[in-house]
């Protein structure tokens, strides 16, 4: 593994932007949802026509590196490259790098095809091991699937009709529009429409919407240039990037969860049956959901004052009432996790140094780089990139966390038959995004091609290029990728989207940008 020394630490604090500055300052009736499960069962299993031939089923840009990989009892020289429509074979390789693997008994090698750039749709085939799933070459691939997995969120709004326009198979007319009430108090009703479903039944939980909101906004500000305004919302054209606008939608629900008088933030939003019907109940308030509230409003207060000086000014007011409001002393693991992510976003839109003395406090503690949460992720890229003054040791040991980890995941990732880090079973999909996170992040930092290599061989991974040959993002066996399946991939998980969104920014940005 390589070794962090302090040196490189430092220049990659200095790298950031800004670390050690001192300063800156329709009719409305019920129609079923089409929505992200909360915690799907996914069952994947190989389709019985697939070859020993992996491939991204999805496809590659035109000038990208393109290797398929071949496993078999045993394994030709060659491999050819044929145009489907036409059957003309378009290029004929060598395999490379042939192994023995003792586990599955078979010989495991690569096919190198980055010659073949003409747009169209292939397959390869090869002696021995028959005939690959078919791809498509053609620029233009990875934003389509980039847009679709930020557009998740348009389809998952609750509370407004979704046109065909827009939403297309899955328009339907506004839910959810009446009344909530108290869980603890049903005499008391709440207006809580809005937002976005977090599972098939239409519940909607703020600590989880904040996760999901600190993500994309993480990964806007590390590749803006990728986040369009022309995603196909309602909101397209309006001189916003389409992901703030979708955010802010989201925002204006965590608005309506804040108590006015008090600053508490409700829990969430529950569905329930009654008489008969459908209820709608509001959670009770708690320290998680306050400091989950206050971390993504002010996360988006900092990032939308450019467009909305004022509306920004009102998210980070309602920001600092729930701070104000959430107990001050020390709570367990997740609500301490929360409090800092919360204390970095407010340090950095305020510069307060009593939030301040929340986030050193933080760092200061044990092993707080190990099994990094979300939320504790989130606060280190913010604390690194403030331009408030800041403790430049605390810095440089999250810069030296985050490099040694992101060399971790490469030598992983290298060592693997289809050079991902795919556990056993290919049951890690979620430690994987995780993964990305952290190599798309220091890859902003330093620029790392050997990083870039990495994460868009994860995105072949998620595509079909695994042992099972699925798509784990649309869950598509046999075809091309051309929509999203009603089936559970990443696209349809809440929490797994917002990190494919992440990850995709930087594919996105370093192929277009």
């Amino acid at each position: 593994m390589l070794r962090i020394k302090k040196a490189a630490a430092v220049l990659l604090v200095f790298l950031l932007t800004g670390c050690g500055a001192i300063q800156e300052e329709a009719p409305k009736t019920e129609n079923i949802i089409t929505s992200m499960e909360a915690e799907p069962e996914l069952s994947y299993e190989v389709p019985a026509s697939s070859a020993n031939i992996f491939v991204n089923q999805l496809g590659y840009i035109k000038e990208s590196t393109k290797v398929a990989v071949f496993c078999g009892k045993e394994l030709p020289e060659e491999f050819q490259v044929i145009r489907k429509d036409t059957g003309e074979v378009v290029f004929t390789g060598c395999l490379e790098n042939k192994g023995y693997d003792d586990g599955s008994k078979e010989y495991n090698s690569y096919g190198d095809f980055s010659g073949v750039c003409e747009a169209g749709v292939y397959y390869i085939e090869a002696p021995l091991v028959g005939r690959s799933y078919s791809f498509t070459i053609e620029d233009g691939l990875y934003e389509r699937i980039f847009k679709e997995a930020c557009k998740q969120y348009y389809y998952n709004r609750c509370g407004m009709t979704l046109t065909k326009q827009y939403a297309n198979e899955v328009a339907h007319n506004a839910c959810h529009t009446g009344k909530a009430v108290l869980k603890e108090d049903e005499s008391v009703s709440l207006d809580v429409s809005g937002g976005w479903h977090q599972d098939e039944k239409g519940s909607k939980k703020v600590d989880r919407a904040a996760k999901s909101i600190g993500v994309m906004l993480l990964s806007y500000e590390l590749y803006g240039d990728s986040f369009t305004d022309e995603m196909g919302i309602p909101e397209s054209g309006n001189g916003v990037p389409d992901l703030l606008d979708e955010i802010k939608y989201e925002i204006e629900w965590l608005l309506k969860m804040q108590d006015k008088e008090t600053g508490a933030v409700y829990s969430g939003v529950g569905i329930y049956e009654k008489n008969g019907g459908e209820g709608i109940y509001v959670e009770p308030a708690g320290q998680v959901s306050a400091l989950a509230f206050a971390a993504a409003l002010s996360k988006f207060s900092y990032l939308y004052q450019e467009y909305d000086e004022d509306y920004a000014a009102k998210c980070l007011e309602a920001a600092e009432r729930a701070w104000q409001c959430a107990d001050s002393e020390q709570g367990d693991k997740e609500t301490e996790e929360w409090r800092f992510a919360a204390a970095t976003e407010l340090y950095r839109a305020t510069g307060k140094q009593s939030v301040h003395k929340y986030v050193t406090r933080y760092l200061s503690g044990e092993a707080y780089g190990e099994n990094m949460s979300d939320m504790v992720f989130w606060g280190c890229v913010t604390y690194i990139c403030t331009r408030q003054s800041v403790k430049l040791e605390l810095c440089e040991e999250i810069a030296g966390i985050f490099m040694q980890r992101a060399e971790e995941i490469a030598q992983e990732a290298a060592g693997s038959l289809f050079l991902a880090g795919g556990g056993n079973g290919q049951k890690n999909n979620q430690e994987l995004l995780q993964n990305m996170m952290y190599l798309t992040t220091v890859d902003h930092m330093i620029t790392n091609h050997e990083y870039d290599s990495v994460i868009e061989n994860h995105l072949h991974y998620f595509l079909g290029r695994n042992e099972k040959a699925i798509s784990y993002i649309d869950n598509a066996g046999e075809r091309n990728y051309r929509t999203i399946d009603e089936s559970m991939g990443i696209m349809k998980q809440f929490d797994a989207n917002s990190k494919l969104v992440f990850m995709l920014s930087e594919i996105v940005g370093e192929h277009y940008h």
